[in-house]
């Protein structure tokens, strides 16, 4: 299956952030820490102007990743063939180095919904996962990362845990994982599982690409501590705890930093992505 996508991932094993045009001018000018950089698809689907220019300067020097978040993979409508098709193109000519997208829907009818909505692990979502990743791979010739989602709430019908869910994606589509540790420090404080446990079900053998943003913490209608993937804040202590325990299991991998909202002045982001580099550095694997 996985011969079926020659272009695979092919970022390379150092740290990266989410680029925002804010800090284009200092990503030009500076030595940068990071080797790669991140874009979300439907932000470069225009036929020009200063986005898409900013992107092709930026693709000389570094690595693109291209990020989507409004395929739907999950809905149980087919996929919107003309966003595919707008996709397709966006990657044809950026050349982009990988390409991911998300365990989760956003779509209803001709309605979209501006957010990443959780899915039941049942073998019905998993065939319709399943057949929406081949036609999105099929389409775009590359292989797609799938990320592992927050979580908020549990579906009483799921049938499968979502490590075993994510394994079962993988091996059938051929496709390969994103590991959002982020994601699963949030669901795993706010479904009550611990962390190790998770990582230690994980299919680390899929995962092409890691993660890392920061959360917020609240309370529910409870009282009970709820913690928000707001990508709003630096990456947590415990976060980063995580991606040492993950690397020593997997070795070297491509590691973002995500930064989408509140977005600080690039020392900030910069310093962040030093962090992640001096975790791959002491990596013995």
């Amino acid at each position: 299956m996985l011969d079926c996508y020659p272009k695979r991932n092919q970022l390379p094993a150092a740290p990266g952030v989410g680029y925002k045009p804010v800090h284009f001018s200092e990503i030009i000018k500076s030595d940068s820490p990071v080797e790669w950089l991140e874009i979300h698809a439907e932000n470069y689907m225009g036929d020009g102007g200063r986005p898409l220019a900013q992107i092709r300067t930026l693709s000389e020097r570094y690595k693109i990743s291209i990020h989507g978040v409004a395929l739907s993979i999950g809905g149980e409508d087919p996929l919107d063939t003309e966003h595919l098709s707008r996709l397709k193109k966006l990657l044809e000519w950026i050349k982009p180095s990988s390409f991911s997208e998300h365990l989760a829907w956003s779509t209803h009818g001709l309605e979209y919904i501006n957010d990443l909505l959780p899915l039941p692990y049942t073998n019905t979502t998993l065939d319709r996962i399943v057949g929406h990743i081949n036609q999105v791979q099929e389409t775009l010739g590359y292989q797609m990362l799938l990320e592992n989602p927050s979580t908020y709430l549990a579906f009483e019908e799921s049938d499968w845990a979502e490590t075993e869910f994510l394994a079962e994606i993988g091996r059938r589509s051929g496709c390969g994982l994103l590991l959002d540790l982020n994601n699963v420090f949030v669901s795993a404080t706010n479904m009550g599982f611990l962390c190790d446990d998770y990582l230690d079900d994980f299919p680390l053998d899929y995962v092409g690409e890691i993660h890392l943003a920061g959360y917020e913490e609240d309370q529910d209608d409870h009282g009970q501590t709820l913690l928000i993937d707001s990508h709003k804040c630096p990456v947590a202590d415990t976060v980063w705890r995580l991606l040492d325990k993950t690397l020593e299991k997997t070795g070297p991998k491509p590691v973002l930093v995500e930064w989408d909202n509140d977005v600080p002045a690039w020392s900030v982001l910069a310093a962040e992505a030093r962090r992640a580099a001096h975790a791959l550095s002491v990596v013995t694997v």
